[in-house]
């Protein structure tokens, strides 16, 4: 039988389409603006290009050192992508399968970091980072990722394996396997669901970072592209070059667009995915 649909179910809708239009429209004008010349910009913000202005991303891409920048990037978030989500994987498992003498100890202080505020631990941190001689260092900054544990992911990876049967292990043990063959063989293949869901979003978060590259990283052919736009914005006050400007923003947008064009179901389901699954 169909639901029947009320008035505020259609207020709801309108609510929600205005909503979207907000975060869709500036993306869009972005993006017709990045094909215009700089003079049709000044002229008339909102008129539409008299013709597409294609250079303007091959001048971005040569001006701002995309290039570059892009491949800084991919080595941070790649290798600071697959040591964190193995690392998150593994004190998951620890922390809701294995059973040791001080293991809500343990949870309790990690829900206490939860009240937190994360800018507190930038003086430490930078302070460590000197000290061991990993500031301005792209492995530095992979480092201080990966073992920097983040909380919500723990949660919900941990939320997500505390569902699997305990008969599966026990089973496991029973025919002579080991811890480590129980959780390579068994525990990862059943959470590879919510390992891919942690997996998007840390991918995401790396690279939209951008506070962690900009105080750690002083020399610019090592940027990651989230600085490297913001030093071109930054330009901006003295050249004015926008339409340029904001071709390289259409350039960054691209593969996370894509990404989210690929796993749109997975992400939205991944944030409710601990509540529901622990």
């Amino acid at each position: 039988m169909t639901q029947r649909r009320t008035l505020m179910d259609y207020v709801w809708r309108l609510v929600l389409f205005f909503w979207a239009a907000t975060i869709i429209f500036p993306i869009v004008w972005i993006a017709y603006q990045s094909l215009r010349t700089n003079v049709e910009f000044f002229q008339d913000i909102w008129a539409l290009p008299t013709s597409l202005n294609w250079t303007n991303y091959e001048q971005a891409w040569t001006d701002y050192n995309i290039g570059k920048s892009m491949i800084n990037t991919v080595y941070y978030v790649g290798v600071s992508l697959i040591i964190g989500t193995f690392l998150t994987t593994l004190n998951a498992y620890a922390l809701t399968r294995m059973e040791f003498r001080g293991r809500s100890f343990i949870w309790g202080l990690i829900m206490l970091s939860l009240f937190l505020p994360g800018i507190n631990a930038l003086v430490p941190q930078y302070l460590l980072m000197k000290s061991l001689h990993l500031t301005n260092s792209l492995t530095g900054l992979v480092i201080l990722d990966s073992f920097g544990e983040n909380v919500f992911f723990l949660m919900l990876l941990g939320g997500f394996m505390s569902s699997l049967p305990k008969d599966l292990e026990e089973s496991a043990y029973i025919d002579g396997a080991s811890i480590y063959q129980t959780f390579w063989r068994i525990i990862i293949p059943l959470s590879t669901p919510g390992i891919v869901t942690v997996a998007i979003f840390k991918f995401l978060g790396l690279y939209n970072n951008f506070l962690g590259p900009f105080i750690y990283l002083s020399d610019p052919a090592k940027y990651t592209i989230g600085v490297n736009m913001y030093q071109a914005n930054m330009k901006m006050q003295y050249t004015s070059d926008w339409v340029t400007m904001f071709a390289g923003v259409i350039i960054v947008l691209i593969p996370t667009v894509i990404l989210y064009m690929f796993f749109q179901r997975r992400i939205m389901a991944g944030a409710t995915m601990g509540a529901m699954k622990g």
